[in-house]
């Protein structure tokens, strides 16, 4: 193989791969249809006044903010009262030393990774590792993903075990 023919090859593979890439991240978040930033921003002008955009954005935010507080809050409290209806009891009881869980509701299939946090001390040898498996295996029975990743931490922030979910 010549070498024109090797940088051409290369060059072909190299925008298939920013392809691959760039199809799979999605719309980068945004929640307007895939419109853009700027459309939305012309459809507020002429939705109403500048003063109505103003209220919309202040509800807007404290919705968001109210949303987050809530959600944050509650993936470990929603985490438990799933483990409490459908685990069993040696699973209930690990997953009492619960105390936060971070990750769980934001999934795109593609690398979805969630940390869950106890009280447990010792790190990996410590005391929490045989019911951190039960943690691990818990949650992939509430959240489901392609490609997801759950890492049970003990109270010193120590990695205690991973689970695929």
């Amino acid at each position: 193989m010549g070498m024109k023919t090797k940088v051409a090859l290369g060059a072909v593979v190299g925008i298939v791969v920013i392809g691959v890439v760039s199809a799979n991240s999605g719309d980068g978040g945004n929640d307007n249809g895939g419109n853009g930033g700027g459309t939305s921003a012309a459809a507020d002008k002429n939705a109403g006044g500048p003063g109505d955009k103003a209220g919309k954005a202040d509800d807007a935010a404290k919705s968001d903010a109210g949303d987050k507080g809530a959600s944050k809050a509650s993936q470990a409290e929603q985490f438990k009262a799933f483990v409490a209806k459908n685990g069993t009891p040696k699973e209930k009881d690990a997953v009492a030393h619960v105390l936060k869980v971070q990750g769980a509701d934001q999934q795109n299939d593609i690398l979805d990774s969630a940390d869950v946090y106890t009280d447990f001390t010792g790190g990996l040898m410590g005391e929490g590792s045989g019911p951190s498996k039960l943690i691990a295996s818990a949650f992939a029975d509430w959240k489901d993903s392609k490609n997801g990743l759950v890492t049970v931490y003990d109270a010193n922030g120590e990695i205690i075990t991973n689970g695929n979910f």
